[in-house]
């Protein structure tokens, strides 16, 4: 029998911030964010850990390479290889970490620094630990590891800053794997990945655990993608294992509540049950007469046969293969859009430096981010952009919002040229159009509580004075889950989880109760069963206040489950728009059908 490669054993962690109720004494509790947790990872095994966020999942893959804030307290044990990790020394635990264990974060923008690039990170991880390498062999090491995450090498001299969300979190991933650890312990690898490069990383990592007898210990809320790819899944509630067992067996017979109820959420968004495309229609646009026989677009509920549909003609198809975009709602009278794009186009030039113009001789290098985009989305609609990492849609998103500026083309926000207003005027605009971004982490300030940033918004657009902006700030916590909202307005962002600070990004993008949101990966972070809770908010906020949301992500099931139209993205170019059903059941161009082979199904699983 193989010995156990991690062995943990009653292992209770508390952080030195968090408290519990009263002990008979009188005297304030420890708070467990683990509690009483044991389990075994044998070598070449893969152990996912699921759970909603906040419950102590990602506490446990800190403590277990000793990641933990100062104060913590500990109890239990934990050994790797035989060796008790709490014991190790200083100079021990420095070779602990990335030559027998190596972790990959949550949040790739927090961990890499904006001041080395790309492959000054790989030498300074590889010299660090293998000082004998040369510069160049710890080069060619470094590239090829690169490369297996699809990062090509004419990369290697940029910054962190110039890659997508989903390119910095393939270069963490390539960092876990250059020193070829024994165990990875994983904290949502695939967060940021579109799917086609998440199976290919995730096939990589399951090869390298099966060649190298390499563990795994993957903590995600994604449980298609742990049904997929792990060999057994623990599932998490409040600190504590609630079930664990082989995969197949806890994903078809759940014998816990929590479990069933986690799959349940899971499998009502791969459903996409009750999702708004369904009362258009497949997608397609219906209109209500005004008194004045003029079409109205709606999202509301609508007895389909009681109404007229502004539909194609017969046998045409109402998904477009488009190259560079296309202007297209398939209907015969269009209302006006609340935003158009028209040859929108964002180009980067990669400057050399004296050295390599000397001696190259060849032109700055331009990477066309987003490439000469036209596109509608009409008010009341939810337009969702999938694509992989790097394919140009976050760029797109800070393009339509003047967070940097487009190259060429027109950006009409409710009949407005943004590209031709003063930066006082274009503030204004930014009222009606706000954006979750992908990490809330980089985007929320360490050092103001999570009340005075939600605050902050209506402050800075004169919508309530610091008295009056505290209720609405207590009423939006609430509405995004975070309760009691008193106690959630005074903590910082770093005494929250992933998901937590997500839902605060969420409202503090609602406060100023905008017309268009663009939400880019805005529940990525969130388990399945607060997704469907966020998604359901985000519906309801929707109908309430008249909003238009362009939804960027890369789950194609959350997608379908959303969005009534669905645009796909490929290498800065909009190649395919349509009905979300006319996507997914009649997809035409081969990138489209590619995505949608590649997206982790727990139908696949036998459920």
């Amino acid at each position: 029998m193989t010995s156990a490669l991690l062995t943990v054993d009653r292992l209770r962690i508390a952080y030195p911030y968090q408290r519990g109720g009263l002990n008979q004494a009188g005297e304030r509790s420890l708070h467990w964010a683990v509690d009483d947790v044991s389990f075994t990872l044998n070598p070449g095994e893969r152990l996912g850990l699921v759970g909603e966020s906040g419950c102590g999942k990602s506490t446990l893959g800190r403590g277990v390479v000793r990641l933990l804030p100062q104060g913590s307290q500990i109890e239990g044990s934990a050994y790797f290889n035989g060796q008790a990790v709490f014991d190790l020394s200083p100079a021990a635990l420095r070779r602990f970490r990335g030559e027998a264990v190596a972790i990959v974060f949550q949040d790739p923008m927090t961990r890499l620094d904006p001041l080395m690039t790309i492959g000054e990170h790989c030498l300074e991880t590889l010299l660090a630990h293998e000082p004998q390498l040369s510069r160049r062999a710890a080069k060619d090491r470094a590239i090829a590891t690169l490369e297996a995450v699809n990062i090509p090498a004419s990369r290697w001299a940029q910054y962190p800053h110039e890659f997508s969300g989903g390119m910095r979190q393939r270069v963490a991933i390539a960092l876990a794997l250059v020193l070829n650890p024994r165990l990875i312990v994983a904290d949502e690898p695939t967060t940021s990945l579109d799917v086609t490069i998440a199976a290919q990383i995730l096939t990589e990592l399951t090869r390298l655990c099966q060649a190298r007898d390499m563990a795994l210990l993957m903590i995600s809320h994604d449980l298609a993608l742990v049904g997929e790819y792990c060999d057994r899944i623990a599932v998490m509630y409040e600190g504590k294992f609630v079930e664990s067992g082989a995969t197949a067996a806890v994903l078809r017979q759940p014998q816990h509540a929590y479990t069933q109820s986690l799959l349940k959420a899971a499998l009502h968004i791969q459903a996409g049950a009750q999702r708004p495309s369904d009362r258009l229609r497949q997608g397609k646009v219906l209109a209500q007469r005004s008194p004045d026989s003029t079409p109205v677009l709606t999202s509301e509920p609508i007895a389909l046969d009681d109404l007229p549909c502004l539909d194609q003609p017969q046998g045409e198809p109402s998904g477009e293969v488009l190259d560079g975009g296309d202007r297209s709602i398939p209907a015969q009278v269009q209302p006006c859009p609340i935003l158009h794009l028209e040859h929108l186009s964002k180009d980067y030039t990669l400057e050399q430096n004296l050295v390599e113009r000397l001696l190259s001789r060849q032109p700055n290098l331009t990477i066309k981010a987003v490439d000469d985009v036209t596109l509608d989305l009409y008010p009341g609609e939810i337009l969702g952009l999938v694509g992989e990492s790097g394919c140009g849609k976050s760029t797109l998103s800070r393009t339509i919002l003047q967070l940097i500026p487009a190259s060429t083309g027109r950006i009409e926000f409710l009949g407005t040229d943004l590209t031709q207003l003063s930066r006082h005027a274009l503030r204004q605009q930014r009222r009606y159009m706000q954006m979750v971004f992908q990490d809330p982490h980089a985007c929320l300030n360490p050092l103001m509580t999570v009340g005075h940033s939600i605050a902050d918004p209506l402050l800075v657009h004169k919508l309530a004075t610091a008295e009056t902006a505290r209720p609405q700030v207590l009423d939006m916590l609430s509405r995004v889950g975070l309760t009691p909202a008193e106690e959630y307005y005074d903590r910082y962002p770093g005494d929250l989880s992933g998901g937590q600070q997500q839902r605060v990004a969420i409202a503090r993008a609602l406060i100023t109760r905008p017309k268009l949101l663009i939400c880019d990966e805005p529940v990525s972070m969130l388990d399945a069963s607060v997704q469907s809770q966020v998604l359901e908010l985000m519906l309801d906020l929707k109908r309430e206040f008249e909003l238009t949301y362009l939804f960027i992500t890369h789950d194609l099931w959350l997608a379908r489950f959303l969005c009534d139209r669905i645009a796909v993205m490929h290498a800065g170019q909009i190649v395919e728009i349509g009905p979300t059903v006319d996507i997914f059941n009649h997809p035409q161009h081969p990138y489209t059908q590619t995505l949608l082979a590649a997206a982790p199904l727990l139908a696949r699983q036998g459920i």
